[in-house]
């Protein structure tokens, strides 16, 4: 895929996936974000500063993604190459954890034991997924361990 298309792609997967997921569906819960924000004691701060940290994180995530493995996150327009760039020499996921991040923000801001289980149904459907199609799928593309290794990281992590 050449990286106008995999930008494009990955752009249109960013809306159609963690924008509903971590937006669309919060917004419902929330009430359209009409619920009070939460009294206790540092809640909004922190959950703020989690959402916008987690936006970042996600973001750096699809980019890399398009530019370094020149495709999409979306099934159906996989990536040419394995991306262990950036957070990814770290972490194997980092959209989940974005994504929950995020979730998690929006329950500290408002205080809101509804969104904690949504995200912790997510979590369970993020991790099952990637257990039963993504690592069996990586696996095949690119070989037995698409782990971080000491051989990806500098500071020798494994996940």
């Amino acid at each position: 895929m050449r990286t106008p298309q995999a930008i494009a792609g990955s752009a249109v997967f960013f809306i159609a996936a963690p924008c509903v997921v971590a937006g669309v569906v919060p917004w419902l819960l929330t009430d359209h974000y009409r619920l009070p924000l939460s009294t206790v004691p540092g809640f909004v701060p922190v959950g703020g500063i989690l959402i916008v940290a987690a936006i970042a994180l996600l973001i750096h995530s699809f980019a890399r993604f398009a530019l370094e493995g020149l495709g999409t996150p979306a099934p159906v327009a996989p990536t040419e190459r394995l991306v262990i760039g950036g957070v990814y020499r770290h972490v194997r996921n980092p959209m989940y954890v974005a994504v929950l991040s995020i979730i998690l923000g929006q329950a500290l801001l408002f205080s809101s034991w509804t969104v904690v289980a949504y995200a912790v149904i997510g979590a369970i459907v993020m991790g099952s997924f990637v257990k039963l199609y993504e690592e069996p799928t990586l696996a095949r593309r690119y070989g037995a361990d698409t782990r971080p290794t000491a051989a990806t990281s500098p500071a020798g992590c494994r996940a």
